[in-house]
C-alpha cells in the first residue's frame, strides 16, 4: 500500500515567515471573497424575487385564454408576451397536475409543456403558495425562481424568472475575485520574502558569524576569534540575539586566551625543566656507572642498589628526552624535511622489535616498490618502534603482531596489528593523550610500563608529518593505522 507523500515542509526562518504570510493573507483573500459572492448571490436574488413579486400572476392567467389576457385585465388583443421579460416562464396547476406551461422568447410565447419530465411536474407541484419564491431546476430551462398564487378558478398559477443573470454575474465576480487574489498572493509572496529576507539579515550575519567560529581549532592553541556580528535595533528580538551572541564569543575569546597563555606557561615549564633535569639525570646515572666499575668489594646489596639506580637513571633520562620532544613540537619547531623510505624503515624497527621481543612473532607486508615520503627518518623510526614496543609491553608472550604498508591514493598507509587482548574501551577515546595507562594492562604478567608518553609522540610526530594516526581495538584485534601523505607537506 503506497501512502500519498508528504509536501516539503520549509525548513528556514525566512521560509516559514514567507509560507505563513502568503497561507494568512489567502485565508483572508478566501473569507473575504466568499463573503462577497455569497451577498452578491443573496442580493441579486432578493433583487429577482422582487421582481417577481411585480410580475404578479399576469402571465400564467394568460395561458387560461391561449396566451391572451381576458378583458378585464387588459383589452391588448395581442396577449401579455409584450409585458414580460424574456425567459419568463409560467405554468398552470390544475387539481395538483400541469396543465400549462410556457416561456417567454424573443420571438414570442413558446409552449415548453411537453419537453417537462417528470421530475420536473413534481418539482412545480412541490412549490408552496405561501407568498415566497422558490428555486426549481427545470430540465428544458436550467434554473428558476418561481412564485405560487392561487388562481380565480380554484387553480395555481406559477411564475418564474431566470437565475442565469444572477450566476452568471456570481460566476464573474468569482473569476474577477481569483485573479485579483491570485495576483495579490503571488505579489505578497514576493514582496514578502524580499521584506522578511532584509528583516532577517541581521540573523543571517550571526548565523555565519556562528558558522565561522564552528570552523575554528579552538582544541588547543592560540584562537583568533572573527569579527563580532552586526549590532542591529537592541529593542528588536534579532538585535537583542546578537548582542547575546557577541557577549558569549567576547566570554569565550577571553577563556581561550587564558586557556592558551596558561598552556604556553606549562610547555614553557616542561621544556624549561626538561632541559634543566638532563644534566643532573646523566650525572647520576654516570656516578652509579662509575661507582658499579669500583675494583674493591663492594657488598652486594649496594651493587644492587647502585643498578638501580642506573636503570632508574636511565629510564628517567628516556622520559626526560620525551618530554623536551614533546615541549618542541608544541613549540612548532621545524622538523627535517628528507626522502624517508619507509619500507627500509619497517625492515629496521621490526628487526629491532624482533630482537627485544623475541617471544612475540613478528611478520611484516611490504609492497614490491618503495614508498618514500618528505620527512624526519629519525622521528618517523620512533614513531614505528613505539607502536611495536606498545604491541610488546602489552601483548602476552606468542602474540602475532603484524607490521604492513601500502600506498592509497597519494597517501602511505602504515598499520601495526595485534591478536592480542585489545585496549580497554574506556582507554581508547584518550589513548593519544599524555600520561594515559590503561589501570589493566592488556599483558597480565607485565610489570612496570612507561609513563605514558609513547603514544602521543606518535601523535605528535606523524601531525608534525602532515598525517594521522587512528586505533581500532576489540578483543583478539588491535590496529594502529598511520597515515601520512606522500607529497611534500609543510609543517608550518
Amino acid at each position: 500500500m503506497r501512502y500519498p507523500r508528504r509536501l516539503p515542509r520549509p525548513r528556514t526562518l525566512r521560509a516559514r515567515l514567507t509560507v505563513g504570510l502568503v497561507v494568512l493573507l489567502a485565508v483572508s483573500c478566501a473569507a473575504v471573497g466568499l463573503a462577497a459572492v455569497v451577498e452578491l448571490n443573496g442580493f441579486l436574488t432578493q433583487r429577482l424575487d422582487q421582481q417577481l413579486e411585480q410580475v404578479g400572476a399576469r402571465f400564467p392567467q394568460s395561458l387560461e385564454h391561449g396566451g391572451k389576457l381576458p378583458d378585464d385585465h387588459d383589452g391588448d388583443e395581442h396577449g401579455d408576451d409584450r409585458r414580460q421579460a424574456t425567459g419568463t416562464f409560467g405554468a398552470r396547476l390544475v387539481d395538483g397536475k400541469v396543465t400549462n406551461a410556457a416561456v417567454v422568447r424573443p420571438g414570442g410565447i413558446e409552449n415548453v409543456i411537453g419537453e417537462l419530465t417528470g421530475r420536473d411536474r413534481k418539482q412545480l407541484t412541490a412549490v408552496d403558495t405561501d407568498g415566497q419564491a422558490h428555486t426549481v431546476e427545470l430540465a428544458p430551462l436550467d434554473d428558476y425562481r418561481v412564485y405560487a398564487a392561487q388562481g380565480l378558478d380554484g387553480d395555481v398559477l406559477i411564475v418564474g424568472l431566470p437565475l442565469e443573470p444572477v450566476q452568471a454575474a456570481v460566476h464573474r465576480l468569482e473569476l474577477v475575485a481569483g485573479i485579483v487574489f491570485g495576483l495579490a498572493l503571488a505579489a505578497t509572496g514576493v514582496i514578502g520574502a524580499l521584506w522578511v529576507r532584509w528583516s532577517l539579515r541581521p540573523l543571517s550575519r550571526v548565523a555565519a558569524t556562528a558558522a565561522r567560529v564552528s570552523e575554528l581549532p579552538l582544541a588547543s592553541g592560540e584562537v583568533i576569534m572573527p569579527s563580532r556580528a552586526p549590532e542591529a535595533d537592541p529593542h528588536s528580538e534579532v538585535g537583542r540575539v546578537a548582542a547575546a551572541f557577541n557577549r558569549m564569543l567576547g566570554h569565550v575569546e577571553d577563556a581561550l586566551t587564558k586557556r592558551h597563555a596558561s598552556e604556553e606557561r606549562l610547555r614553557s615549564f616542561a621544556a624549561d625543566a626538561s632541559h634543566e633535569l638532563r644534566t643532573p639525570v646523566a650525572s647520576v646515572r654516570g656516578h652509579a656507572e662509575l661507582a658499579l666499575l669500583h675494583p674493591g668489594p663492594v657488598p652486594p646489596a649496594v651493587t644492587r642498589a647502585l643498578g638501580r639506580i642506573a636503570a632508574e637513571s636511565s629510564r628517567m633520562g628516556e622520559m626526560v628526552d620525551d618530554l623536551l620532544l614533546l615541549a618542541r613540537l608544541d613549540a612548532g619547531r621545524p622538523l627535517e624535511r628528507l626522502p624517508v623510505d619507509l619500507t627500509h624503515l619497517v625492515l629496521d624497527a621490526v628487526t629491532d622489535a624482533r630482537a627485544a621481543g623475541p617471544d612475540h612473532r613478528w611478520t611484516m607486508e611490504l609492497p614490491e616498490d618503495p614508498v618514500t615520503v618528505t620527512g624526519d627518518a629519525h622521528r618517523l623510526h620512533q614513531v614505528l618502534g613505539n607502536l611495536l614496543a606498545n604491541a610488546r609491553l602489552h601483548t602476552p608472550a606468542g602474540t602475532k603482531v603484524t607490521v604492513s604498508l601500502e600506498t592509497d591514493g597519494a597517501v602511505a598507509r602504515l598499520q601495526v596489528h595485534d591478536d592480542g587482548p585489545g585496549v580497554p574501551e574506556e582507554v581508547q577515546p584518550g589513548v593519544f593523550e599524555r600520561f594515559t595507562r590503561a589501570e589493566h594492562r592488556r599483558r597480565t604478567d607485565a610489570s612496570g610500563g612507561g609513563a605514558g608518553l609513547g603514544l602521543a609522540i606518535v601523535a605528535a610526530v606523524v601531525e608534525a608529518h602532515g598525517g594521522s594516526v587512528g586505533l581500532e581495538s576489540r578483543p583478539g584485534s588491535t590496529t594502529f593505522t598511520v597515515r601520512l601523505p606522500l607529497g611534500d607537506v609543510s609543517t608550518g
